[in-house]
């Protein structure tokens, strides 16, 4: 019988420093995790090469907001390893209709070829996983999502874990005692990810920082 993950125990739990992750796709059981090193992504330090900011500014991607959250998770699911099993993915529905959890969804026409997903509490945002189908479409979601992030007030990017492909773009790692300081001044802030007074500027959101290439 497959576990029972009420929306309320996530929120709690991701207001001290764990999240729930499962060990497959088909696995009925969820594991609390709460890990000793923490990925964050310094809003400031977010890599863009030369080659994505062109890439940014030609605009190849029409790019949404909340328009396709279970689609969004359901593509981060669908792949040989992840830790995303059914309950999961039900309860982060859920907590998108709550208004807990958002998604940035990068499309070509009409098909949803990339995307991100999280959770947003206070001015702390976590960020889940994403997905992609075409080239890059994956880091531009990531652009977009972190420009969102620092014009509506957020203080701290949460990757949970970091990767090679996230320390390339920016991402460090930090002890847990230093995260939950972080994590507890971010929550004191009010901000909103959906703030109808955000205003889109791609070439603020291709803008490349002084990193090399």
């Amino acid at each position: 019988m497959a576990q029972e993950l009420p929306t309320d125990l996530i929120l709690y739990a991701y207001s001290i420093g764990a999240f729930p992750m499962a060990d497959g796709r088909n696995s009925k059981k969820i594991h609390w995790v709460e890990p000793r090193f923490r990925g964050i992504f310094p809003m400031e330090r977010f890599h863009i090469s030369r080659s994505l900011s062109r890439k940014i500014l030609q605009r190849p991607f029409r790019v949404t907001l909340n328009t396709a959250f279970s689609s969004v998770i359901r593509a981060c699911a669908d792949r040989d390893e992840t830790w995303i099993n059914q309950t999961i993915e039900d309860s982060y529905i859920r907590l998108h209709r709550e208004g807990h959890a958002h998604s940035i969804e990068i499309w070509d026409e009409a098909e949803l070829v990339g995307g991100v997903y999280g959770i947003a509490m206070g001015g702390a945002f976590f960020g889940e996983s994403m997905f992609s189908t075409r080239t890059d479409a994956s880091k531009i979601a990531l652009a977009y999502l972190i420009h969102r992030l620092k014009s509506t007030g957020f203080q701290l990017f949460d990757t949970q874990f970091i990767t090679p492909h996230l320390a390339s773009l920016g991402a460090i790692e930090i002890p847990k005692g230093k995260y939950k300081m972080l994590l507890s001044a971010a929550l004191k802030h009010n901000a909103r990810i959906d703030d109808h007074a955000y205003c889109e500027d791609v070439a603020l959101i291709a803008q490349r920082n002084t990193q090399t290439s």
